[in-house]
């Protein structure tokens, strides 16, 4: 995958932008707590994707049922 799609919503963020955003968020949270706010973040994000993936299994589940019924 193109990495510049995955950032498509955050537009023409140069890397200016990028360093005011990351000192924001070091001021914010302290370095001490961003190891934990990321590993939180990680697992937040691995939990959705587990459930979109079982999601789309129930639903690929349910299209053969039917189509052997048929």
């Amino acid at each position: 995958m193109y990495s510049g799609t995955v950032f498509l919503f955050l537009g023409d963020l140069g890397g200016g932008e990028m360093l005011v955003i990351l000192t924001a968020v070091l001021l914010l949270f302290g370095a001490d707590r961003i190891p934990g706010v990321a590993r939180s973040f990680g697992r937040g994000l691995r939990e959705f994707k587990d459930a979109t993936s079982e999601i789309k299994n129930e639903l690929e589940r349910s299209i053969e049922d039917d189509k052997r019924s048929k």
